[in-house]
């Protein structure tokens, strides 16, 4: 069985529990968070979210252009560096 290694999400913005954080998510789902920048870092992309009341828009260097809406009624505005070995 070939172990993929988990993708981190590095966020620094407004909105979030801290001002810096990394967010990982392991191969099964499962996600976790901590404060501060957990390496190590491979970068993959890098990309903008603005979430405001209901609605998301995301820009990633690799995807392009993404929107969503949600259920939650947030404000955030994050810089954020996807990390994948």
């Amino acid at each position: 069985m070939v172990k993929v290694a988990p993708t981190k999400y590095i966020e620094i913005g407004i909105g979030n529990p801290w001002l810096i954080r990394t967010e990982v998510e392991n191969e099964n789902g499962e996600e976790y968070e901590e404060k501060w920048i957990k390496g190590p870092v491979h970068f993959h992309s890098a990309y903008i979210r603005l979430w405001v009341w209901k609605s998301v828009i995301i820009f990633d260097s690799k995807e392009g252009l993404k929107t969503m809406e949600k259920n939650s009624k947030k404000f955030k505005l994050i810089f954020g560096i996807v990390s994948k070995q």
